[in-house]
């Protein structure tokens, strides 16, 4: 009988750190993408990509040692090559390259689409049946964002906004794969050893990439590559993956519709970007449907 009793508050306390730590994740990531805009503008989209997983991955190989983590199973290594390629190399490059023609608060609308991604694969792979009406809501939030891109006029830079499309994608399956996977290997773990079974790769392509001079490159440049190295690679993901386990894929995942509002208002202080009503307006709308998501996620 106390056991019957205790699972509902052990379910509720779990979601409630779930959130919590998904929360943490959000608010890291919310820089990324002012921080790669303060980076491409003076290094390579390709050299940025390479560059910030060869740093993670190397910080995450020592820190897997000094905890002497144990070693993922062979039947982990397919999820954790699907990590690598959504999170570690093409949400970071195609974003990068779409912030050579769109400006950072632009890029940061699309972001508003990564909810319903991540729902969408949440389904797929991870098996998870949310209520009809979270649908609604998930939807919503992102018909308001595509909405605002149509409206500022796609043909103004299309490449941008392709590979943005694309970046969110890519973005959504590696966030539902390193969820699941953070259930049996664990949250810290998983983004750790994706990192590193990239290094073999990222590392050659960053010495080939690597600036024939860095005297060109600035101080804004430079700490923009440690903030997505550092926190967008590495410590945001501890904290998201662990999110997503312990309050479901698709219903912490919501919480990527406050990303665009914390970006925005990055991109505008640091960047001097401008931020129009329409932006607002539409950050407005996106934030009102997690509370409906969230209410309807299970």
């Amino acid at each position: 009988m106390e056991n019957s009793l205790s699972s509902p508050a052990l379910l509720e306390k779990n979601s409630t750190s779930g959130w919590i730590n998904g929360f943490i994740g959000v608010v890291i990531f919310s820089g990324s993408l002012p921080a790669t805009r303060l980076a491409v503008l003076e290094m390579s989209p390709v050299f940025l990509t390479v560059a910030r997983a060869t740093i993670a991955g190397l910080l995450a190989l020592c820190v897997l040692l000094l905890l002497k983590a144990k070693r993922p199973e062979r039947a982990h290594m397919v999820p954790l090559m699907i990590v690598s390629v959504g999170v570690i190399i093409g949400f970071p490059l195609l974003s990068a390259l779409a912030l050579q023609y769109i400006t950072a608060a632009h890029a940061i609308v699309f972001l508003g689409m990564l909810p319903l991604t991540t729902a969408i694969f949440g389904v797929m792979r991870g098996g998870e049946r949310p209520h009809p009406v979270f649908w609604l809501c998930a939807i919503a939030g992102s018909l308001l964002v595509i909405g605002f891109a149509v409206a500022q006029g796609l043909s103004a830079s299309p490449v941008g906004d392709i590979l943005m499309l694309l970046a969110v994608i890519l973005c959504g399956l590696g966030y539902a794969e390193g969820a699941m996977l953070s259930k049996t290997l664990g949250g810290w773990q998983v983004i750790s050893w994706a990192l590193v079974l990239s290094l073999p790769v990222m590392i050659p392509v960053m010495c080939w990439q690597f600036p024939a001079s860095v005297s060109g490159i600035g101080a804004p440049a430079w700490l923009g590559l440690a903030y997505v190295s550092i926190f967008s690679m590495l410590i945001g993901f501890i904290f998201w993956y662990r999110g997503l386990a312990q309050g479901g894929i698709a219903a912490v995942g919501q919480l990527q519709l406050l990303q665009p509002f914390f970006g925005l208002a990055l991109a505008a202080v640091f960047l001097h970007e401008q931020v129009s009503i329409g932006m607002v307006g539409v950050t407005v709308g996106v934030i009102l449907c997690v509370a409906g998501s969230k209410k309807f996620s299970r």
